[in-house]
């Protein structure tokens, strides 16, 4: 069968695959475009696999709230380099993971993968996508937050996100704070749900540097107890001052307001993925050398 030109300008409309690439399994198929279309899949789940490996740390950080506000997801989705974190392919699939994660509520990530989503899974979507991209793309993780109260969220750009869960208050101040979250990054809400073990290490560190200034153990203790109370404030959420009035602390202003703080998320993309030092010297004498 001839291959005509409008022949891959469809399958290229169908695939979103380069023109070559649309002509060649057209030609495999003998112009049978849906035998092409199911070719070019399998082909593009292998590619897909052998990108899984490839360290993806750039990406969206994305947040959907329910139309009543009592319901909000936030997740990351990554790929490998801001330039196709920017593209319509990537943010429409982050908008429509977001979505059905909002709709669903998956338990854990694996759930969330098996979701479906136009005509398949979310999974495989997402390894469509990396075949027709040609990066790595992961779901990394994600948040569902559910109240009776009120839920503020805040989105730096696309590469920070934060959720605040108020009891009492109002979706004015809970914005407030997941501002406030995302600019000082609370370890935790208060004194309380700090870990133990973080404390420990901090009094140990403090008490060294106490007992090597020489002075007498009463005094020391005294010293240790006042930096520890100032560590403590420094990072957990209602210790700090308020970004937006520093005068206030966030325990006084959601005391005012007769609220409670019962839970905060942060994320930012690639936080915590330890990324590829490329070596562009490197790489272009092994290029040189065929490797």
């Amino acid at each position: 069968m001839a291959i005509t030109a409008a022949l891959v300008k469809e399958l290229r409309e169908r695939t979103g695959s380069g023109m070559m690439e649309c002509k060649k399994a057209l030609v495999e198929s003998n112009g049978d475009i849906d035998a092409a279309i199911e070719a070019m899949r399998k082909s593009g789940l292998a590619k897909a696999d052998k990108k899984s490996d490839r360290v993806a740390a750039d990406g969206i950080i994305a947040i959907e709230i329910s139309d009543d506000g009592k319901q909000a997801v936030m997740l990351e989705i990554n790929s490998e380099t801001d330039f196709v974190a920017k593209a319509d392919d990537f943010t429409g699939f982050v908008a429509d993971v977001s979505k059905a994660v909002l709709a669903a509520q998956p338990a854990d990530l694996d759930a969330l993968l098996a979701l479906p989503l136009n005509g398949g899974s979310i999974d495989s979507v997402r390894q469509e996508l990396i075949a027709k991209i040609g990066e790595n793309i992961q779901v990394r993780r994600f948040e569902i937050m559910s109240t009776d109260g009120v839920i503020g969220s805040y989105r730096h750009g696309d590469r920070i996100g934060t959720l605040v869960e108020l009891d009492g208050g109002d979706i004015a101040l809970a914005k407030d704070l997941a501002m406030h979250v995302a600019a000082s990054r609370p370890q935790a809400i208060s004194a309380a749900d700090l870990p133990a073990d973080l404390l420990e290490k901090e009094r140990d560190i403090v008490a060294t540097q106490a007992k090597d200034s020489g002075k007498p153990e009463a005094i020391i203790e005294k010293m240790v107890e006042g930096r520890m109370k100032k560590f403590v404030n420094e990072i957990s959420l209602l210790g700090q001052p308020f970004v937006k009035d520093p005068d206030v602390t966030v325990e006084k202003l959601v005391r005012q307001a007769n609220a409670t703080v019962k839970a905060i998320s942060f994320f930012e993309v690639g936080e915590g993925i330890e990324k590829k030092e490329d070596n562009f010297a490197e790489e272009v004498m092994a290029q040189a050398r065929g490797n």
